[in-house]
């Protein structure tokens, strides 16, 4: 067993062990490898703590990590449940180095009994954080509706970075100064290795872009991931989430996805199918 740091060229193995560790439950799905890409390249994550990242080997497979959310104060603590013995010295490792001066949370699964108990006995109390999964099944083609005069088009978040970034920035509230914006998001994102454009839906409207979706899928698994989803202001109520996730969904489902996740507890994704399917507490040191 090699307990070793993250270096940029684990980056595969993170992925594979994301992917394992969800196809024995979906106690930590969560944590997907999905979430871990986005996250990974977005402008706020910040790459120079890449070392606080922790990871245990055993014959050259990743069975446990202990990976920081974007920034130090919040971590999850994973390992594959034949490795469960290993499970407080990541949560302890995870202490020592993704902390801030808050201390650190971590998120466990309301039925997940085993965890739960050992990360109270590691001194972790119960945080009024918490955090749901939902899910919707993809067994029919769903309904789009998309309003005349709008169009799905694509854009690239390599290519076309500054005009997703002004859509989120609008879309996710932040405000509506364009230079502010650019000011912000000076660190642009690299390539996703596992990004498929076509899964990348962004709503124009004559000659502004209005709302985005992506979804996020692998053949090595049954699901899709849905992140991010934004409408601007002033484009809202008009039926363009629904008609974006509707789209990905059907998208996603003809490349053979049975599923789809959402972190969200929103009573929107209910009136869309979704169903609440798991309830996380945040737990603090």
């Amino acid at each position: 067993m090699e307990l070793k740091r993250f270096e940029p060229s684990d980056y595969e193995r993170v992925i594979d062990f994301l992917i394992k560790i969800n196809s024995k439950s979906n106690d930590h799905i969560n944590w997907n490898w999905a979430r871990f890409e986005w996250m990974y390249e977005h402008p706020m994550f910040d790459k120079s703590l890449l070392s606080r990242i922790g990871l245990w080997i055993d014959k050259n497979e990743v069975v446990g990590s202990a990976i920081y959310d974007m920034f130090l104060g919040e971590a999850s603590v994973l390992v594959l449940p034949e490795y469960y013995y290993l499970y407080k010295e990541i949560l302890e490792f995870a202490y020592t180095n993704i902390k801030d001066d808050g201390g650190l949370k971590v998120a466990v699964a309301d039925d997940n009994e085993l965890e739960i108990k050992l990360v109270e006995e590691s001194g972790f109390q119960k945080d009024e954080q918490t955090e749901t999964m939902m899910v919707i099944d993809l067994n029919e083609p769903l309904n789009v509706n998309l309003k005349e005069g709008m169009s799905f088009v694509h854009l690239d978040p390599i290519d076309d970075y500054d005009e997703l970034c002004w859509l989120f920035y609008q879309g996710f509230d932040h405000g509506d100064n364009k230079e502010e914006c650019m000011k912000e998001n000076k660190v642009k994102s690299g390539a996703r290795p596992h990004f498929n454009p076509y899964l990348s839906i962004t709503v124009k409207s004559e000659d502004k872009y209005v709302g985005h979706c992506s979804i996020w899928y692998s053949d090595k698994t049954d699901y899709a991931y849905v992140e991010p989803v934004c409408v601007i202001p002033g484009y809202r109520n008009k039926g363009i989430a629904k008609a974006m996730i509707y789209e990905a969904l059907n998208r996603v489902r003809e490349l053979g996805a049975k599923k789809a996740y959402v972190i969200s507890d929103m009573e929107f994704y209910e009136r869309l199918g979704f169903k609440k399917i798991k309830h996380y507490t945040f737990y603090l040191k």
